[in-house]
């Protein structure tokens, strides 16, 4: 019997809720991409090759777009990123094309990157590249400096057990959200 996935009735709930247009304040989003710009620095500033690399693209401006959602970053001479304005001319552009936030987690959980429309600077597209294919963020290594390194080991283990469950589970559905084997 093929089973519908549970994701593919989240998703239509979602997208059919009657809720109004929620525009949260400036406030609130400005502080929301600062402090997603110092997660950022944090990760990039513990890989050497990243910020050589973002050196060489000082003053660059990355505008990131998905949905109403809207970044715009440029980076430093110290190679890490800073917020640039609003208007400022993108020297790249990267809209996520994909709309569903749903199959965005699913992608995302599944290791794959999102389908993105670029355009601009290919150099600059190609460090952004780079930095996406090779730059990962060490959780196991923060969480030891807050908690200690067995507890932080365990927890690590815990959640990649999770994210291998969910992994499996993910590739174990084909696009109809039914089962490969019940097919």
């Amino acid at each position: 019997m093929a089973t519908q996935s549970p994701f593919s009735f989240l998703e239509g709930f979602i997208q059919n809720l009657p809720l109004p247009q929620f525009q949260p304040p400036a406030w609130a989003v400005d502080e929301v991409q600062r402090r997603m710009v110092l997660l950022l620095n944090h990760i990039l500033s513990q890989e050497s090759e990243a910020t050589s690399r973002l050196v060489r693209q000082k003053g660059r401006v990355i505008h990131l777009q998905w949905r109403e959602f809207t970044l715009f970053l440029t980076a430093t001479p110290a190679g890490l990123l800073d917020l640039a304005s609003a208007d400022a001319k993108p020297d790249l552009v990267l809209w996520v094309t994909e709309a569903s936030p749903v199959a965005l987690a699913q992608a995302t959980l599944r290791g794959d990157k999102p389908p993105v429309r670029v355009e601009g600077d290919v150099q600059l597209a190609a460090e952004v590249n780079w930095l996406a294919d090779h730059i990962r963020w060490d959780i196991e290594e923060d969480l030891a400096r807050l908690m200690g390194d067995a507890p932080a080991h365990a927890l690590s283990a815990a959640a990649r057990s999770l994210a291998q469950a969910v992994k499996q589970f993910l590739t174990s559905r084909d696009a109809t959200g039914q089962d490969k084997a019940s097919s």
